[in-house]
């Protein structure tokens, strides 16, 4: 009951913004460089909130790109992905789970340079968010990565810093993760 009166609460809270952008840009500063991320707001809007609540209260700081998903890691798995993913916040500086917003009902598709929250069961995503290298369709609503067929919830793009992301992921992982993971110095909104 708590949970459907904060959604609609949200809800109510992003419809009486009328001045609302239809993009939002953040700047990841991470030890490997700088990635400039989109987010779409209009499109997913309790998966933007999500993320931004962590960034404005600065939780990202210092956290870490962990895990790298390539060819060569995959090879034992029959459903196959490339990602990097980030934001391993400690379970006491997470907030609670939000409701998966899936490619079905958004539109926003596991493109190459995707940003969207990583999860285990639906409904479940907390702070870990992951950025696609290359189309990733088997994380759309209807793919096999995960066997709920739900996928996952994209809410951006990069924009700028591919070179970066594909970096990080051709670092040296064991198993699927880094070695040394890469530090998210600082994730901050931007101002257009």
């Amino acid at each position: 009951m708590l949970k459907i009166l904060w959604i609609g609460l949200l809800m109510v809270n992003l419809a009486s913004c009328t001045s609302k952008p239809d993009t939002i840009h953040c700047k990841l500063l991470t030890e490997a460089g700088t990635i400039i991320v989109e987010l779409y707001p209009d499109k997913a809007p309790m998966t933007v909130f999500n993320f931004m609540r962590y960034v404005d209260d600065q939780l990202y700081d210092s956290c870490t790109f962990f895990r790298a998903c390539t060819p060569e890691n995959e090879v034992g798995r029959t459903i196959k992905i490339e990602v990097i993913q980030g934001g391993d916040l400690p379970e006491v500086k997470r907030y609670a789970p939000i409701c998966i917003e899936t490619t079905r009902e958004t539109g926003l598709m596991h493109v190459d340079g995707a940003i969207s929250m990583a999860r285990d069961t639906p409904n479940s995503a907390q702070s870990d968010f992951f950025i696609c290298i290359n189309a990733q369709p088997e994380l759309d609503f209807g793919g096999k990565r995960n066997p709920d067929g739900k996928g996952f919830a994209a809410f951006g793009r990069v924009i700028q810093g591919m070179e970066v992301v594909r970096k990080i992921q051709q670092m040296a992982c064991n198993q699927q993760l880094l070695r040394n993971p890469v530090m998210i110095i600082s994730i901050r909104r931007m101002e257009d």
